[in-house]
């Protein structure tokens, strides 16, 4: 990116770059509780290996597919946070392509946006609706959405014929330890990605779902991490969360489901 200056649209609108990299096409400040806190414990969650079973799946099937496109391979982060996600995945994937892939990575949040810009140089960092976003139809072989809020309208408007959508959700598990400790003080119900599922399958009737599970120890730094990043605590009490710091886990489950859909042609 620090070769550019400026973006052209095909109808000729310009959209300089910021002094941190990145391209700005909201209109509106959108105030989140994604804050500088939360994206620096998830990017330290996503570097300790948190979540690189998830990052070799997707990237082999990422390459699998991508290895056969001579234009080179060109992915969407819809919803990237700080850009971890995409990042993995990209060096996942490095040398299986013929061609440098390229990677975008769009977010409401300024503060992500700019984070991401900030540690990850090779990839094109956009804040952006994701109601509105400010690509060419058929742009993008595939389009990542992870752990994020989705609009599958777009998603069609964007995916290039023979592109793949991946989504990931949580499983009933994810979190299951942390979930559980939250849960009976405050009596809610278990979570449940039915929903979820049901309403892909509406927008991608050609689509398969993978199913990833595993567990991993929680060290003192881990847990920290954790629960500065996790919307599970927003409106939990502090004296609540802090009992659970002071507690611990012993281990911690990734519970994800992959839903991969493809455009019926």
């Amino acid at each position: 990116m620090a070769k550019f200056q400026s973006f052209i649209c095909s109808r000729g609108h310009c959209y300089d770059l910021s002094k941190y990299g990145t391209l700005n096409f909201s209109r509106r400040e959108v105030k989140t509780k994604y804050d500088k806190r939360l994206f620096a414990a998830r990017r330290a969650i996503c570097q300790s290996g948190f979540y690189d079973p998830l990052y070799e799946i997707i990237g082999q099937r990422i390459a699998a597919s991508g290895s056969g496109r001579p234009q080179g391979v060109r992915l969407l982060d819809a919803g990237c946070g700080e850009g971890s996600h995409l990042t993995a995945i990209l060096d996942n994937i490095a040398g299986s392509t013929q061609t440098e892939p390229l990677g975008v990575g769009i977010d409401l949040s300024k503060e992500g946006i700019i984070s991401a810009a900030r540690a990850y140089r090779n990839s094109i960092w956009c804040v952006a609706d994701l109601a509105r976003c400010p690509f060419a139809d058929k742009g993008f072989d595939f389009i990542l959405n992870i752990l994020s809020p989705s609009n599958y309208s777009e998603f069609h408007r964007m995916l290039s014929r023979e592109g793949e959508v991946i989504k990931v959700i949580p499983g009933r598990d994810y979190l299951g330890e942390l979930r559980e400790q939250i849960r009976k003080p405050l009596n809610t119900q278990a979570y449940s990605n039915k929903r979820t599922l049901e309403r892909f399958k509406d927008h991608f009737a050609n689509m398969d779902v993978e199913h990833l599970r595993y567990s991993l120890p929680v060290s003192s730094s881990l847990l920290d991490s954790l629960l500065n990043m996790t919307p599970l605590l927003w409106g939990v009490e502090e004296e609540q969360v802090e009992r659970i710091r002071v507690k611990g886990l012993q281990q911690i489950t990734v519970d994800l489901t992959l839903l991969c859909g493809r455009l019926s042609i």
